[in-house]
């Protein structure tokens, strides 16, 4: 259950060699437990042991399982046996038998909830040979360090100094990098300071262990504390006559660089050159890859070349770090001359180097040249993986070329390829984007089957198709079934289902999705009330659209322009313009910045009024505040001033939208026809048909009666 990657070479199947040359006398050593009256099988116990120890040999001792020797003989006979053998191969050196024994021992008592602590003294004493007794303590530690038991491993070193013993800095070592990668920092700093306090005495080894775990982010006071701590290291490591090594420094200023200070790292590097100190690829790769994250690749860059002006060649991922910051910057070419740069170095770049590449492309919508490197890859020999296939895959979704991703993701699947949870949902979410949510559903129950479990984003999208195509019932189902596999709805799955609702005209059954909101802790934001607000509006109901928007008000939520507009366009179809320009100033006074759309919907409500002075107030301010009206804004003001009879000012408007190339549209040619019209001007309302005509806009009904015809004669004349 303990076992760990890290004692896989000292595993039982593990050959070891069965003399261990060392010659021993072990008859005078050992003192076998006096028993009255053994049966037996104890008899049996005991001539096993013999065999072992006359012979040492491992073969025959790796037999011998403690948790079969307990259900056999029992505890007391079985730990009384096993710590005997346990001291003699100790006494031989042969530290790998020993580790099995113990790795045996411990891993038993773990699974039988054994109090180890109690058991400790009998299995360590071995008051003849402290050097012996020392060895064991050792392993010891190493056995609790290596399967998770770090207390335990503490406990023995704590014991061991107890005993007057100094337990060997290499097992010490150990047990502080097990204590490290478990962010175990109480325990960690309190062994490392009884090491100096003590001993045995850290080596260099023990301060690189120290440096990695202040550098790595697991000291809990901050990142700058721990840079700082780092540099303490270091300072001590001189103090103590302990040269720091290569790896010492690379871990230092990887650290450095991983809190921002790259610049210092790099000076860093400078004097270790200057004082002649060792240095590698990685110390500089720390310096490049922080460069590369700030998006500064051209010093990046810089750093390249000063470390091949060193002596030190760049290695793979010198370049491969290089080659992800200028494609994910844009600058692709640079990264392919990276590329032939590394060929021409005899370097053979990494899949990585060219996913990098791929993504790049994807991402510059060059999709076809990144199926063509991708294949040409192939071709060269690389074996595709998992990311490489996303990359593409998600880049043809995003141009909705669902086509060229289906059949990467077949090719996928017959290269024994398992899509991830991502490649789907960027499948699922493309098919959903085009409209074909039967082809998304077919996906979704490969995902499923395939055991692939769908994050919120997938379901999601197939939530949005079905609200898309009017299945609502089949959303919330989807929904429910989500909660089920411990997959809950966000924000934008409530917001799918009540934009559904909205348009289909059921505003008050939006408006009860937000308290199941509220009871899953997910709080409306201002576009889920937005939505709902501009519903009523739709449904012409002022009313409930001003109670839901002083709910949103009490709640904390603050309105944003889209939904001050869209209660400036419910007040100005009543025609309470006063009470919408009074909210569109309650706007601006609150932070929110009137938008084209807020400029037109004002304009609009003042024009319908007959105040075209309010309203051309407003289209100058418009265009002050760089807002460049729309042909919709300009038909309003046109049409305000048609029903003033102010044909003049309605001309000026439609030559001023052709001179900002805003395009009149049948609309609002209607509009100046049916102004000229009713003032008994015909023969300048046709002059504005011909116009139109020959502007390419397409005359419709509207036109027709506005110049005072048949539109059906016309038609079939």
């Amino acid at each position: 259950m303990y076992h760990s990657a890290s004692v896989a070479l000292l595993s039982d199947d593990h050959l070891i060699d069965s003399n261990p040359g060392v010659e021993i006398c072990v008859a005078d050593e050992i003192v076998f437990p006096r028993k009255v009256g053994l049966n037996r099988r104890t008899r049996k116990l005991y001539l096993v042991i013999v065999r072992v120890l006359k012979s040492l040999n491992w073969m025959v001792a790796r037999e011998m399982r403690f948790s079969r020797a307990v259900e056999r003989y029992g505890f007391c006979h079985s730990s009384d046996a096993f710590r005997i053998i346990v001291h003699v191969f100790a006494s031989a050196g042969m530290d790998r038998e020993v580790y099995a024994f113990l790795r045996d021992i411990v891993c038993y008592c773990e699974k039988e909830s054994l109090d180890l602590f109690k058991w400790f003294p009998a299995l360590l004493d071995s008051p003849s040979d402290a050097t012996r007794s020392i060895f064991v303590f050792d392993v010891l530690i190493k056995v609790f360090a290596a399967n998770s038991m770090l207390e335990n491993g503490v406990y023995v070193f704590m014991q061991a100094k107890r005993f007057g013993l100094i337990p060997s800095i290499f097992s010490c070592n150990f047990l502080l990098k097990c204590l490290s990668e478990a962010n175990r920092a109480e325990c960690l700093l309190s062994l490392f300071e009884e090491l100096k306090k003590s001993g045995p005495s850290p080596n260099g080894r023990s301060y690189t262990i120290m440096m990695n775990f202040y550098c790595k982010g697991h000291h809990r006071q901050g990142q700058v504390d721990a840079i700082s701590k780092a540099t303490g290291i270091l300072e001590e490591m001189e103090e103590r006559g302990q040269n720091p090594t290569v790896v010492t420094y690379s871990t230092y200023i990887r650290g450095l660089c991983r809190v921002g200070c790259v610049e210092f790292a790099l000076n860093f590097i400078r004097n270790l050159r200057q004082k002649r100190q060792p240095l590698n690829s990685y110390c500089y790769n720390a310096v490049i890859d922080g460069f590369c994250k700030r998006g500064e690749d051209n010093e990046a860059l810089r750093v390249l070349e000063e470390m091949k002006s060193c002596g030190i060649s760049p290695d793979l991922y010198s370049y491969g770090i290089l080659i992800h910051g200028f494609c994910k910057n844009g600058n692709l070419e640079k990264g392919l001359s990276l590329i032939e740069e590394m060929e021409a170095n005899n370097i053979k770049p990494s899949l990585v180097c060219y996913t990098s590449l791929l993504k790049g492309f994807c991402k510059s919508g060059l999709e076809e040249l990144s199926l063509q490197i991708f294949n040409n890859l192939g071709n060269s020999g690389y074996k595709y993986d998992q990311t490489a296939y996303g990359i593409l895959i998600n880049g043809f979704c995003m141009q909705g070329d669902l086509d060229t991703a289906n059949k990467l993701l077949e090719e996928m699947i017959t290269n024994d390829l398992d899509p991830d949870a991502s490649i789907f949902k960027s499948m699922i979410h493309g098919f959903c984007k085009i409209g074909s949510l039967d082809k998304a559903l077919e996906l979704f129950n490969i995902m499923q089957e395939e055991g692939v479990l769908p994050n919120i984003l997938t379901c999601n999208s197939i939530v949005h198709g079905y609200c898309w195509e009017g299945h609502l019932k089949d959303a919330l189902q989807l929904i429910y079934e989500m909660r089920e596999q411990g997959i809950f709805p966000n924000i934008y799955t409530y917001n799918a289902v009540i934009n559904f609702l909205c348009k289909e005209r059921k505003s008050e059954k939006a408006w009860e999705i937000l308290p199941l909101m509220l009871k899953s802790d997910i709080f409306p934001e201002v576009v889920t009330y937005s939505t709902i607000i501009d519903g009523f509006g739709k449904q012409s109901n002022s009313k409930k659209a001003f109670m839901l928007y002083a709910k949103m008000l009490r709640l904390g939520v603050t309105p944003d322009t889209i939904t001050y507009t869209i209660l400036i366009n419910i007040l100005c179809k009543e025609s309470r313009i006063n009470e919408a320009y009074n909210l569109f100033k309650e706007m601006i006074w609150k932070g929110s910045i009137p938008d084209k759309i807020s400029y037109t919907s004002i304009i609009a409500g003042f024009c319908k009024i007959g105040d075209m002075k309010k309203a051309s107030g407003l289209l100058s301010e418009m265009l002050q505040n760089g807002y460049l009206p729309s042909v919709v804004t300009y038909t309003c003001l046109v049409h305000g001033f048609c029903e003033e009879n102010r044909m003049d000012i309605a001309q000026i408007l439609v030559d001023e939208m052709k001179r900002k190339k805003v395009d009149p549209d049948v609309i609002t040619y209607n509009v100046l026809i049916c102004g000229y019209r009713r003032l008994g001007h015909l023969d300048r309302a046709h002059d504005v048909f011909k116009e139109m005509r020959k502007a390419g806009i397409f005359p419709n009904d509207s036109t027709f009666r506005a110049l005072g015809l048949d539109a059906a004669v016309v038609k079939e004349g």
